[in-house]
């Protein structure tokens, strides 16, 4: 124990020293904030307001509360993926500079040095995105403030599992790097791809009906649906309030994909939470099934 909390603390203090690395962890949430909300916060608001139909005229502020949660649910879907990637680098970085055979040759197990890495990872990831959401918050907070107690805390829980299932997906694709290229290659591919198989970029009701039917299989697609209805379940319950109908309700979820259907059934809160976990599990066991391998081998 002493000596995997000794190479966490490394791991951890390494990703913070390097400054590069850490403020391009951290000011990269933060940039697609602003960008989302110059660029894609028009999309969103059209696309709300033209699922709205006949309820145009209501309360500008529950639009721009809708848009808000929009923004703040497709940026943390994102950035808790993302950010793993980026701060799980020091794993490549240690093959690179030779100091994992360094650790290599020490009596720490191999088991004991991958566990470092996937806990150092976690924590760094969390601590940026901790950041990143309180500054998604603000901006919630000024659009127009419909959460409650527990919205905030189910949105909390999603960044975390978030930044699980992300660290172990950086993680299993690290094992296999060797170079800075291929680090390079991994985050750009990642950055730019993801945000478009997840929904977070487009809601996946505004695509095809046979790419609706592959992204169901994805658990990607789950995380950034619950981190949905986790940050517009206030609103819409306001909505609810004020007289909308329940069929009005279920188009503009449909629309914005609080809804997700697999094979035409309702996936509920729950089971996309179910997915996101089990896959998390999963990863994490593949990770620690292909350290033993490799140890093996």
């Amino acid at each position: 124990m002493t000596q995997l909390r000794s190479l966490i603390y490394r791991n951890c203090k390494l990703f913070f020293k390097d400054k590069g690395l850490f403020f391009t962890s951290l000011i990269t949430p933060l940039i697609l904030l602003v960008l989302y909300a110059t660029f894609l916060a028009n999309v969103y608001r059209d696309s709300f307001v033209s699922a709205l139909g006949e309820f145009t005229a209501i309360d500008p502020s529950i639009i721009d509360a809708v848009v808000a949660g929009q923004l703040f649910s497709s940026l943390m879907a994102v950035s808790c993926v993302t950010v793993s990637f980026c701060s799980n680098m020091l794993m490549v970085q240690d093959k690179i500079t030779g100091a994992k055979n360094d650790l290599n040759m020490t009596p720490v197990k191999p088991s004991t040095l991958s566990l470092s890495y996937y806990a150092a990872t976690l924590i760094s990831t969390l601590l940026v995105c901790l950041v990143a959401s309180l500054a998604c918050f603000a901006y919630v907070a000024k659009a127009g403030w419909y959460m409650s107690a527990g919205d905030v805390a189910m949105i909390f829980l999603d960044i975390f599992l978030l930044v699980m299932f992300g660290t172990a997906l950086s993680s299993i694709i690290n094992l296999f790097l060797s170079t800075q290229g291929q680090i390079s290659a991994v985050g750009s591919i990642i950055s730019s791809v993801y945000g478009f198989i997840c929904g977070a970029y487009m809601p996946i009701s505004q695509f095809g009906k046979g790419l609706q039917t592959v992204l169901s299989f994805l658990p990607g697609t789950y995380a950034t649906s619950l981190m949905r209805s986790h940050c517009l379940g206030g609103v819409l319950a306001e909505m609810e309030r004020i007289g909308f109908p329940e069929a009005a309700l279920t188009g503009i979820r449909d629309s914005i994909d609080c809804n997700i259907y697999f094979f035409g059934n309702l996936v509920s809160d729950g089971a996309k939470l179910l997915v996101l976990t089990v896959t998390v599990a999963l990863l994490m066991g593949v990770y620690i099934l292909l350290t033993i391998l490799r140890k093996n081998k």
